[in-house]
């Protein structure tokens, strides 16, 4: 019989769909729940039923919109599953192109499908003078307090980013941070249970530790409308 929630650890999954990033995403989330005092098994797959039966899901990701995309679909019950536990309410981070895949569509090797949770498409950015991929630290722009993933963070916190291609035509309603690379590019966004990074909170040091933190804390209210 399995142990009441109460009492079993946390079972958080990070998704193996050939993403990239996965060893480094699992380690940082198993030191982000040490420092927290949280009891948590962090485990990598892409079986359908571990990420039903899980309490957080984190979806890294690096390289191409299109790729992952396929990575995903590649995996027989996968994406389903994700949908699923995420309708039902489970946390989940997206990471990098993690986040991207959270969009409507990406154009980058042709028009894919995203998960269509938040509004906007994943287009190259525009950065006259500088030059792409947008590649190192860079300032996060955020209201502290207004939102739980960024509790503790201070006003001048950096993110680690490596991308050209970023969230356009998006609902300012789940903007929850941004950067400027030549214009504002969106950081962290989240709506209802979903939430994800632009930047690679693995590779942010403390920061990134502080957001996982509060990932694993967090108790999101679900969009009643995904």
């Amino acid at each position: 019989m399995p142990a009441p929630a109460s009492s079993r650890p946390r079972s958080i999954v990070v998704i193996d769909y050939n993403g990239g990033n996965l060893a480094s995403a699992a380690r940082a989330l198993t030191r982000a729940a040490a420092d927290s005092g949280i009891d948590a098994t962090v485990t990598i797959t892409a079986d359908p039923q571990a990420v039903l039966q899980a309490d957080r899901i984190v979806l890294p990701g690096q390289g191409a919109f299109a790729d992952c995309a396929a990575g995903l679909a590649a995996r027989p019950g996968l994406r389903d599953a994700i949908v699923a536990a995420t309708d039902g309410g489970v946390p989940f981070l997206g990471i990098c192109v993690g986040m991207q895949l959270m969009a409507e569509r990406g154009r980058e090797h042709g028009v894919t499908p995203g998960f269509g949770w938040i509004a906007g498409e994943i287009t190259l950015m525009e950065a006259p003078g500088l030059r792409l991929p947008q590649m190192g630290w860079n300032e996060l722009a955020f209201t502290p307090g207004a939102h739980p993933l960024t509790e503790g963070l201070a006003a001048d916190a950096h993110g680690y980013f490596v991308h050209s291609f970023a969230l356009t035509g998006y609902d300012s309603a789940d903007m929850v941070a941004t950067t400027d690379y030549g214009s504002p590019v969106p950081a962290i966004v989240a709506r209802g249970n979903r939430a994800g990074t632009q930047f690679h909170v693995e590779k942010s040091q403390q920061v990134g530790l502080r957001i996982l933190s509060n990932f694993l804390r967090w108790t999101p209210v679900p969009d009643p409308a995904p």
